[in-house]
């Protein structure tokens, strides 16, 4: 699988096994997201220590899974980012609407 998903006390954790979110795992990201939502979750952690590339399918599933939190009344953290896709994220102004820690540790601390 190109993710794991771990439940956590109050969140669950999302770590992206791969170098890119791209449209190979976007949408099965997608997927997923809308499901651990449905199932009353509303505070997701999503790890990209190992990503070293993101194309827009990436960013719309980053966007989708902010927007599932939000609507639940919970939080969405993205973290691990490496330059490029930091970069990235800051170019498309997303650094403004999405919370972003360095570590997942941090994440956690954020939403507790």
């Amino acid at each position: 699988m190109d993710f794991n998903i771990e439940s956590r006390n109050n969140s669950t954790l999302i770590r992206i096994q791969t170098e890119k979110l791209d449209t190979h795992i976007a949408p099965a990201l997608k997927s997923e997201l809308v499901l651990i939502s449905g199932k009353g979750e509303k505070n997701i952690i999503l790890d990209l220590e190992k990503t070293q590339y993101c194309d827009s399918s990436g960013l719309s599933a980053i966007l989708v899974a902010n927007r599932l939190c939000k609507n639940a009344g919970g939080t969405f953290v993205l973290c691990g980012l490496n330059e490029a896709v930091e970069r990235l994220i800051t170019i498309s102004q997303l650094d403004t609407v999405l919370t972003i820690t360095e570590t997942v540790a941090d994440a956690e601390k954020m939403i507790s």
